[in-house]
């Protein structure tokens, strides 16, 4: 009897143990999407897709360690420090829910049952024409052993001062595209030095030390610039557009033709956004200057004169920087904590979006604490042995600057909002893959029988879903106010008994009406 009870237990604790095993159609798939796959998908930077079942079970076990260790997805801010709009980070709820997967076998589910796979575009995703696109001339790398950077100038052709409202890069080649730096110039030093190349472009980190302004960053998963509604960047006529493009080992022979797309607004904006490299040396404890086989930290602070609104933040080192902050301190005593990448990495690196604005008033003082380690225990370190290194602009020396994006304080900026999720403090899995209140989905459409209908809530609501004719008549009520949860969900409903026809699939709930078209043809 014993024996009887205790394999009894056994096999009770082996189906509830099955009945919790998440699956990848309904629990992994929505992770995946959100965070993963705007690298790993069929023509992304990353070595492998992940948008469907099988190719996310053949990789199971890596994306297991590689999100248990924190190596996936990249996202070198650290969120205990501050957060920023659309971040790449999986919630302890998610890394739990990959494990549980994978540890559970990784079924499959019910594949129909799973969202919408995401759609990338090679073509930009901002709708409506550029007003202004610049390429670069078709370049094949030549990066074997070692990282390439190389920068390209163009003329923008402007005749006239313009207003930038929104930009977007489009690697040409996204497999061998890292990241690409946009910058403008107006000094014509990155045109001469690229008459000069035997291109096409020319070689190094030039574009960043000759007087040019930095417009914005691209790197694997970053979204378009848009900046709020009355807010632009001002490109001033015959401004070179100079692309520096990151292009790593093991890319020699593969061809890459990057653009970036610009659009502008018809007439000035009110408000101005400009870019500045707030914090360098100049403002820095001591020179940058690192002996070799030693680990040395450094301390930047830069008083503020004026009330100004800061809308992003971009730190920058070279290879044996290990960490970096940037931080204000009020004259009341008060902090602002900006950004912290605690484990620097070169090869990630950008622009960071605030939620929302945030206001430094004048007598704020701008901090930065960088840590570098030029010793053999930097697996960065390029030399080996280790040699002194100072401030310089090749790729082998250092740097310590931050940057910010910023305008002219104006009563209410703190109000703006640029991610709602992050900002209202209202994050889930979802809120960056899907927002508000969404009805997805309908399967199958054309429908024979029953249907499941796919949809997300970003809070818990109610919601009557009807079933109405080309001529707005309600035709049959499939439910009548059934609590949705929050998240991404699904729910079946049967057309029994309904005449083949166009219909329209209506779910009201206490914010909207949302709808999708419906065939049933048996």
């Amino acid at each position: 009897m014993k024996k009887f009870f205790l394999l009894q237990v056994t096999i009770l604790a082996s189906i509830v143990s099955f009945a919790q095993t998440p699956v990848w159609s309904t629990d992994v798939a929505p992770i995946l999407y959100n965070r993963c796959t705007s690298c790993h998908h069929s023509s992304g930077i990353a070595p492998f897709s992940l948008v469907t079942y099988n190719q996310a079970l053949s990789q199971a076990a890596s994306i297991k360690s590689d999100v248990n260790s924190g190596k996936m997805p990249p996202w070198p801010p650290s969120p205990a420090y501050s957060h920023f709009a659309h971040e790449r980070v999986l919630s302890p709820g998610e890394i739990t829910t990959i494990t549980n997967w994978v540890n559970g076998g990784a079924p499959s589910g019910d594949t129909t049952l799973a969202p919408p796979v995401p759609v990338y575009s090679t073509t930009g995703v901002l709708p409506g024409t550029p007003d202004l696109i610049i390429k670069i001339p078709t370049y094949t790398s030549t990066a074997s052993t070692g990282d390439v950077y190389q920068c390209f100038a163009i003329p923008s052709g402007l005749l006239v001062d313009k207003h930038i409202i929104a930009m977007e890069a489009l690697p040409g080649n996204p497999q061998i595209v890292h990241h690409v730096q946009i910058f403008a110039d107006t000094t014509g030093a990155c045109a001469n030095l690229d008459s000069l190349s035997a291109g096409p472009g020319f070689p190094g980190l030039g574009a960043s030390s000759s007087g040019t302004t930095l417009l914005g960053v691209w790197v694997p998963g970053s979204a378009p610039m848009v900046y709020p509604s009355g807010f632009s960047m001002k490109m001033y006529h015959h401004t070179d557009i100079v692309l520096e493009v990151h292009y790593p080992a093991g890319t020699a022979g593969m061809v890459d033709s990057t653009e970036v797309h610009f659009f502008f607004a018809p007439t000035a904006t009110p408000r101005e956004l400009f870019v500045a490299q707030v914090l360098n040396t100049s403002h820095i404890d001591s020179s940058l200057f690192i002996p070799a086989n030693t680990t040395k930290t450094f301390h930047e602070t830069y008083p503020i004169v004026g009330n100004y609104s800061i809308l992003a933040v971009f730190p920058h080192m070279h290879l044996i920087g290990k960490s970096i902050n940037a931080y204000g301190v009020r004259s009341t005593g008060d902090t602002d904590r900006y950004i912290s990448i605690p484990d620097w990495n070169f090869h990630w690196q950008g622009f960071y979006t605030f939620p929302r604005f945030i206001k430094v008033p004048t007598g704020t003082t701008f901090h930065s604490d960088a840590l570098y380690d030029n010793t053999t225990a930097n697996p960065d370190n390029p030399h080996s042995p280790p040699v002194n290194v100072t401030e310089g602009p090749n790729t082998t020396d250092e740097m310590m600057l931050t940057y910010f994006l910023y305008t002219a304080y104006q009563a209410g900026d703190e109000n703006i909002i640029i991610d709602s999720a992050v900002a209202l403090g209202t994050p889930n899995e979802l809120s960056h893959y899907y927002h508000g209140q969404q009805l997805l989905d309908v399967y199958p459409n054309p429908a024979t029988g029953d249907i499941v209908i796919k949809c997300f809530f970003e809070n818990n609501d109610v919601a009557t879903v009807d079933l109405v004719d080309m001529q707005g008549k309600i035709v049959k009520r499939l439910k009548e106010r059934e609590q949705v949860n929050k998240g991404y969900g699904t729910t079946s409903c049967s057309l029994a008994g309904l005449p083949n026809g166009l219909y329209i699939l209506r779910m009201q709930t206490s914010e909207r009406v949302l709808t999708r078209k419906v065939i049933v043809s048996r």
